[in-house]
C-alpha cells in the first residue's frame, strides 16, 4: 500500500467529534461551597433570631452574630479538612492494595478486569485481550482498576485544603448577610429577615439550576427550612430569654 494511499484512507476516516463540555464534578470544592454558604446563612440567623426572641440589645445581638460566624466557619473548614483527608487517606489506602495486587497476582487482576468487560456485554475473547493490553503500562492499569473496582481515579482525588477553603469562606459570606443590616445600623428584626430570605431563595435556585432541577424549587426548599430553624429557635429565645440572668 502506497504511502498517498494511507494518507487517503486516513483522510476518509470519520473523526471522533467533541460536541459538548463536562463540568468538574470531583475537584471538592462546590459540596463545601453550597454547604458552607447555607449552613452559614442558615445557622447565623436563627443565632440571632433566638437572641432577637430574648429582646436582646442590638449591641448584643452583634456580638452573637460576630461570635456564630467565627466559630462556625473555623469549625466547619477544620471540620472539611479533616473530613476530606481522612476520605483521601483511606482511597490511598485501597489504592495500594490494588497496586499490591497487580504487583503480586497479575494474572488474576487482568481475569478479573477481563470479567468486568464481558459483563457489560463484551465478548470474552476481545475483552480478555482487551484487559492484556491494557495492563501493559502498570500505571495505567491501576488507574483503570481503581476506576472500575473502587471508582477512584488515582491523581484525581479531592483536595482536603479546597474543601477547608471553599467552606471557611462560603460560610463566612453567608453567616454575614444576616449580621449585615445589624452592622449598618439596624435595630430591629426584619431587615435580617429579608436580606437573608432573599439570598437563601437566591442561593437555593443557583444550586437547582446546576442539578438541573427547577430553580423555584430550590428557592422554596432553602427558604422554607431557614424560616423554620429560625422561627424555632425565636421561639426559644422568646420563651427562656427572660428567665435567664
Amino acid at each position: 500500500m502506497t504511502a498517498e494511499r494511507t494518507n487517503e484512507m486516513a483522510a476518509d476516516t470519520p473523526r471522533a467529534e467533541i460536541h459538548h463540555d463536562h463540568r468538574d464534578v470531583t475537584g471538592g470544592w462546590l459540596r463545601p461551597a453550597v454547604f458552607g454558604a447555607m449552613d452559614g446563612m442558615i445557622s447565623n440567623v436563627s443565632l440571632i433570631a433566638g437572641f432577637v426572641g430574648a429582646s436582646a440589645t442590638p449591641h448584643l445581638v452583634i456580638l452573637s452574630g460576630l461570635g456564630g460566624l467565627v466559630a462556625g466557619a473555623f469549625s466547619m473548614g477544620v471540620g472539611e479538612y479533616v473530613s476530606v483527608a481522612s476520605q483521601a487517606d483511606l482511597a490511598r489506602a485501597e489504592i495500594e492494595v490494588e497496586r499490591t495486587e497487580l504487583l503480586t497476582n497479575a494474572h488474576a487482576e487482568r481475569e478479573e478486569l477481563a470479567q468486568l468487560y464481558i459483563a457489560r456485554g463484551v465478548e470474552p475473547e476481545l475483552a480478555r485481550e482487551v484487559a492484556r493490553q491494557l495492563s501493559r503500562d502498570p500505571e495505567r492499569a491501576l488507574e483503570i482498576h481503581a476506576r472500575e473496582e473502587l471508582g477512584l481515579t488515582p491523581h484525581d482525588l479531592p483536595s482536603p485544603i479546597l474543601a477547608a477553603l471553599s467552606s471557611f469562606l462560603a460560610f463566612s459570606v453567608g453567616a454575614l448577610l444576616p449580621l449585615l443590616p445589624f452592622l449598618l445600623g439596624a435595630t430591629v428584626f426584619w431587615p435580617a429577615v429579608l436580606v437573608t430570605g432573599v439570598a437563601l431563595f437566591a442561593a437555593g435556585s443557583a444550586v437547582v439550576r446546576i442539578t438541573a432541577r427547577p430553580w423555584w424549587y430550590g428557592g422554596l426548599r432553602q427558604l422554607l427550612f431557614g424560616a423554620a430553624a429560625a422561627g424555632v429557635t425565636y421561639g426559644v429565645g422568646a420563651a427562656i430569654g427572660t428567665h435567664v440572668a
